[in-house]
């Protein structure tokens, strides 16, 4: 009995990614643990921010375009950190991140000034909206990917999400409790209380900066060596078995001095450029359709949501409120554990289509995708361009619900993202249900098919044995 309970326990570890996660490393574990407290700060945002501006007497149009301007600020330092993360060191863009993440904090903390706010919420990545906007996700992302295997990326990526929904769950939660609390102690207005709220932002933000200080080296992007042509040459001929006693190089043969060398040529090439054209005409597709779902997700983020029930249902309290949020958010992170085991078995695009709740509620398919079809040098780029897209496409969206809901026409909004969606859907699974993945890793197809053959066949066997 106790044998068999064992092997069921052994067997859920290895099927729900804990094993993946486990052989990963602890960087793995620093970076989901990272974007948890990252997402408990925006879990307190989604739910108090177009409250809060709504407190300080702005017009529903002005709330929509403090989430727009937000967003497309959010697009350009995206971008601008996101192709040079490689370069200047992925540890580096986080740690500063971090930092930022501290100072915008305290002044929303502090300050009531739309500008100086908006300010603040560009160059410090508030989310106004509740999502992962900005450029830690793809960096993150890309380094998970790095970090991983073909094998154990959607399960990596998996509980990335996962943990990272469990954060925003927590940070709803506290925020409306901490508003309550507040608005019931003597002399404390509401818009006092939202401003307390905005503190825990800039703790979460210290907490990150001192967690990207653990990450080691193995998360920073492949160096290319500085040495000379010829050395580089010498280097390569070394790990091709050139230089075996059985089989010496002439020194002709190398490689000219005089011959450029790849790694100099394309550091004068612009980020972009660096994408190959397999890559871009693979991404040119999937780019347009995130954008398309991107539109949705902004005309409905959550901060908009809570914002129309807060109107709608006359003094509900706020905790109700963080409620109602934060169980959202346990839904969505649990079923995104059963979107791992589901991935392996229907495949990337049919886990993204045909369950589009955990797919689009939590991105992790979408990630591995991505991770799945560029070349691993590649990945931060790509990441980095589709996280700016998709920020750009949802920047729209709140100015649009911003618009409808001044004329009362809030409902308008739903019907629309639920439609973009679904155009999403199909187009997805039209045009990439049968592309191959994994051909840039080394025996990367064939490896991830003969383990999860394996690992299918064991199942069986345990199964029938049972």
């Amino acid at each position: 009995m106790a044998s068999a309970i064992f092997v069921k326990l052994k067997w859920l570890y290895r099927e729900f990614g804990l094993k993946s996660l486990h052989d990963t490393g602890k960087d793995s574990w620093i970076i989901i643990f990272s974007r948890c407290t990252r997402m408990l700060a925006y879990g307190t945002n989604s739910l108090i921010m177009a409250l809060f501006f709504s407190a300080l007497d702005f017009s529903d149009e002005y709330i929509g375009l403090f989430m727009t301007l937000t967003l497309i600020g959010d697009v350009l330092l995206s971008l601008l950190l996101t192709l040079i993360a490689d370069r200047v060191g992925r540890r580096r863009i986080l740690t500063a991140g971090s930092v930022l993440m501290v100072l915008s904090g305290a002044t929303f903390a502090l300050s009531d000034n739309f500008w100086l706010l908006l300010f603040a919420a560009v160059v410090g990545v508030i989310s106004a909206t509740g999502s992962d906007f900005g450029p830690f996700r793809a960096i993150e992302e890309s380094t998970l990917s790095h970090l991983t295997t073909p094998t154990t990326r959607s399960d990596v990526l998996s509980w990335y999400v996962t943990i990272a929904s469990i954060g925003s769950a927590i940070g709803t939660e506290v925020s409306g409790r901490i508003v309550e609390f507040l608005r019931a102690r003597d002399g404390w207005e509401l818009l006092d209380a939202y401003h307390a709220v905005f503190w825990l932002y800039s703790a979460m933000g210290t907490v990150n900066v001192i967690l990207t200080l653990f990450l080691s080296d193995k998360c920073e992007a492949t160096k290319v060596s500085e040495k000379e042509p010829a050395e580089e040459s010498e280097i390569l001929l070394d790990e091709m078995g050139g230089h075996d006693s059985e089989d010496e190089t002439n020194e002709d043969d190398r490689m000219p001095a005089s011959q450029p060398s790849q790694p100099e040529t394309s550091k004068k090439k612009s980020m972009f450029a660096t994408i190959s054209k397999e890559t871009r005409h693979i991404m040119y597709k999937l780019w347009f359709l995130l954008v398309v779902d991107s539109l949705a997700d902004g005309m409905c983020p959550y901060s908009l949501t809570v914002y129309y029930m807060d109107g709608k249902f006359d003094n509900i309290r706020k905790s109700t409120l963080g409620d109602i949020l934060s169980s959202a958010y346990i839904l969505s992170s649990i079923s995104t554990i059963f979107a791992g085991p589901l991935a392996r078995r229907l495949g990337l695009i049919n886990t993204m289509v045909f369950t589009h709740l955990p797919s689009s509620a939590a991105v992790f398919t979408r990630a591995a995708f991505i991770a799945a079809v560029v070349k691993p040098e590649e990945r931060t780029a790509v990441m980095g361009i589709t996280s700016m897209l998709r920020t750009l496409a949802g920047a729209a969206g709140p100015s649009v619900t911003g618009l409808l809901a001044g004329s009362d026409r809030f409902w308008i909004a739903f019907v629309v993202a639920g439609s973009l969606r679904i155009c999403y859907d199909l187009g997805l699974w039209a045009l990439f249900v049968n592309m191959k993945l994994y051909t840039h890793e080394e025996n990367g197809a064939g490896k991830a098919d003969t383990i999860a053959n394996r690992r299918n066949l064991a199942d069986e066997e345990r199964n029938g044995g049972s």
